[in-house]
């Protein structure tokens, strides 16, 4: 039987002045242990999700670890039967999750971490603004009950939501999450800044609660959208039943997959009829792209997705 593949989330905020020189050696590494995704790197720290074997992914992870400012970066795993990336990836950026606002470092201050075993408790507080910091078409296929959906396209439009619709001085305590535990690291350090006292974010992210909290005490509704092929995984880190439409990124139900207006990597119901002739045209070359890879059984790209990067994940 062929072994599982190993999925890997990993980031860390740390200060990387040499983040420049460090593209080249983390790549190599990637590289000579097998490594599939996208890492991204800035003086901020290092953020990505890759895959590769048990071997490979232990392998990386020590070379990363051998570097003392590394020593404690935050992972979590879960596994699938086929390689869920098709290349190998370090990528240079401003910020390694882009929040567009100058001098929100979580280097210097960030929120109180809330393990997933406390988690519960706290967002059953009546008294606790519970938020959802991920985009709109993530919340859709799952949240935490009880969640405010901002309902918004990206993470760069989180400040603003949070200036027009929350006070530091009525909404006293605020707990927030997101798929790995990256944006929420950001956007506490940010309302940290503009004044709010008590800032909850959940450790791990949505993944480390499905990991360590039983289903039969879940809070969780729904599935977990994820960065890779898999599009989404349930409470089991199992695959869901979510595909992706190759043209807006928006996951797609089986009940989407039956409608009139779905065409594989083209269209489907929540673009079908916003998508310009560009776009549409592009959708068909990728697809035709897809299919001829397919039938030579090579790697081929999974399409460009214009509302969020790895970056935000």
């Amino acid at each position: 039987m062929t072994p599982s593949i190993v999925v890997a989330a990993l980031y860390k905020f740390v200060t990387l002045e040499d983040y420049v020189e460090l593209r080249e050696p983390l790549l190599k590494a990637m590289l000579d242990n097998g490594i599939k995704g996208t890492l991204l790197i800035a003086e901020e720290g290092i953020n990505g999700t890759v895959s590769g074997t048990r071997e490979g992914i232990d392998g990386l992870l020590a070379w990363l670890k051998n570097d003392p400012r590394m020593i404690d970066i935050d992972h979590k795993e879960s596994y699938c039967d086929e390689q869920p990336f098709y290349r190998t990836k370090v990528k240079l950026k401003k910020e390694i999750v882009t929040l567009g606002v100058e001098g929100v470092d979580p280097n210097k201050q960030v929120g109180t971490y809330v393990e997933p075993q406390d988690w519960n408790a706290l967002i059953s507080d009546p008294e606790v603004l519970l938020i959802d910091t991920r985009n709109d078409y993530e919340v859709s296929i799952g949240t935490f009950e009880g969640a405010v959906d901002p309902k918004t396209t990206s993470f760069r439009e989180f400040p603003e939501y949070i200036k027009a619709n929350f006070d530091p001085a009525r909404h006293k305590k605020v707990a927030m999450f997101c798929t790995g535990g990256i944006r929420c690291e950001k956007a506490s350090s940010y309302m940290l800044g503009q004044g709010f006292d008590e800032v909850y974010h959940l450790k791990g992210g949505i993944l480390k609660y499905l990991e360590e909290v039983p289903q039969e005490q879940t809070k969780w509704r729904g599935d977990c959208f994820v960065f890779d092929n898999r599009v989404t995984v349930r409470h089991d880190l199992s695959e869901g039943d979510y595909d992706q439409c190759h043209a807006c990124r928006t996951p797609v139900s089986v009940e989407d997959r039956a409608s009139e207006h779905y065409a594989p990597g083209i269209s489907c119901p929540h673009c079908w009829d916003k998508l310009s002739e560009k776009t549409r045209r592009s959708a068909i070359d990728r697809q035709k792209q897809i299919e001829l890879a397919k039938a030579r059984n090579m790697p081929h790209p999974i399409g460009y997705n214009y509302k969020q990067s790895p970056s935000e994940a």
